[in-house]
């Protein structure tokens, strides 16, 4: 009943989200602790980052304020929540964060058709909806201890595939998926974190490429937290990432 109400209301031109201009392809991650570590990491930057990611744990610390400042600032805003519940709880939480305005938001395709065509039924026309196939902290053993019975590549791409036909922007997907990916939806919007420079440290991800390695295969902007926010001068590793762009 969910999936047939919004389908009803559904605006009629999904292609209408804003598109990202070029500028904007490298998304600052603000995977910081508090509103106040992101305030001054954004004054780090100053006018060399043009579009933040805002995810859980900002989100929770009083991150959504923060995230209506910079749009009133004229920066772009990636709301990261990856939402995921029942089709009717994902819509109302998507227009919660409608006054925000976000560029871009994102959601489970786990969650399903359904709840994949509520949430890009209430999002604003002027955003984008993208669903996150496989966690890049995931890999073939990961999917197979939770019942999965594909390999990470033929899971995004069983995703991937879902998300197009439910008629949201996009997907997340580690730079080792985005080729398959793209070659599947030509038309797509595709988002990949985990990118790191040649040789640096990789965390706690496991399916990782650089940053030129992931446009080059089709990605459409990439989000970059780590690489950033712990260098020891921010500014000069995000343009040596924009630099390899």
């Amino acid at each position: 009943m969910a999936a047939m109400a919004s389908a009803q209301a559904r605006p009629p031109m999904r292609e209408a989200a804003r598109e990202i201009a070029p500028r904007d392809r490298l998304i600052v991650g603000l995977d910081l602790p508090s509103v106040e570590a992101a305030e001054a990491m954004i004054k780090r930057l100053g006018e060399t980052v043009t579009f933040y990611k805002i995810g859980m744990e900002l989100t929770y610390a009083g991150g959504l304020a923060l995230a209506e400042r910079l749009v009133g600032g004229g920066k772009g805003v990636f709301i990261d929540l990856k939402l995921h519940d029942i089709p009717n709880t994902v819509a109302k939480a998507i227009m919660a964060l409608r006054g925000l305005d976000p560029a871009i938001l994102t959601v489970h395709a786990a969650g399903g058709r359904a709840m994949l065509e509520d949430a890009k039924a209430a999002a604003p026309l002027g955003t984008k909806v993208v669903a996150v196939t496989t966690l890049t902290s995931l890999d073939g053993n990961d999917l197979k201890a939770i019942g999965c019975a594909h390999n990470a590549h033929d899971q995004v791409l069983r995703l991937t595939e879902l998300a197009k036909e439910a008629g949201v922007d996009g997907v997340v997907c580690s730079g080792e998926e985005v080729g398959a990916a793209h070659k599947l939806w030509p038309k797509g919007f595709f988002v990949v974190p985990g990118v790191r420079l040649a040789g640096g440290a990789v965390g706690d991800q496991k399916r990782v490429v650089t940053p030129r390695a992931a446009i080059d295969a089709g990605a459409s902007i990439l989000i970059v937290g780590r690489p950033i926010t712990q260098a020891q001068n921010p500014d000069a590793a995000a343009r040596e990432i924009e630099a390899t762009l």
